[in-house]
């Protein structure tokens, strides 16, 4: 095992290749669970994952040590990955593509690891329960505005009211889904050590 730092091994990773492998090798698994945390779906975390380590392997040479650690880069990184997938609702391949990965399909193996890892049945569970609690109103808002991805006009239009009593449905509906998770001692949002 080799006993460098994380950051360390980002910056010896920039002349030996090798040294991003032990980087992956420690981290990787805490980067998926991360994701699969957050995506609710193994194949959008593994797909981030790998667009995380491909970004961190591509742009190894920009990193500068600033007296933190490694592994806080690497999660920022992460951070970036997942708000462009939720802001987009895709995962972009570009750094993996810059480094000649191609993109592989999830086996189903890898599929049900993912979810052992993570175990998301409480949260799926919870998650039913919290969609099952809201208003017919606040869940058809939800619905068009994160699942469909319409802006507030349109989802104010669809639902014929004024954008205001869109926006504050899908805000009261979020949070009813935030208490019945907090309930249960769950969370989307908690950050991994």
């Amino acid at each position: 095992m080799d006993e460098r730092s994380d950051t360390e091994l980002l910056l010896a990773s920039r002349a030996d290749p090798v040294a991003f492998v032990e980087l992956y090798r420690r981290h990787a698994e805490d980067v998926l669970r991360y994701f699969a945390r957050r995506t609710l779906d193994p194949e959008a975390a593994a797909e981030l994952t790998a667009e995380t380590f491909a970004e961190a392997y591509a742009s190894r040479r920009n990193y500068r040590d600033t007296g933190t650690n490694g592994v806080a880069w690497l999660y920022g990184i992460a951070r970036h990955q997942l708000g462009r997938f939720f802001r987009t609702g895709s995962i972009d391949a570009a750094a993996r593509k810059r480094i000649g990965l191609s993109r592989e399909a999830l086996p189903a193996e890898d599929y049900e690891r993912i979810e052992e890892l993570v175990d998301l049945a409480p949260i799926r569970e919870a998650m039913v329960e919290a969609l099952g609690s809201l208003a017919e109103d606040q869940r058809d808002a939800l619905r068009l505005r994160v699942i469909d991805g319409l802006g507030y006009d349109e989802v104010a239009k669809r639902l014929g009211c004024a954008e205001a009593a869109a926006r504050q449905r899908v805000s009261r509906g979020l949070r009813r889904i935030a208490l019945v998770l907090q309930e249960r001692g769950l969370s989307l949002a908690t950050e991994v050590e």
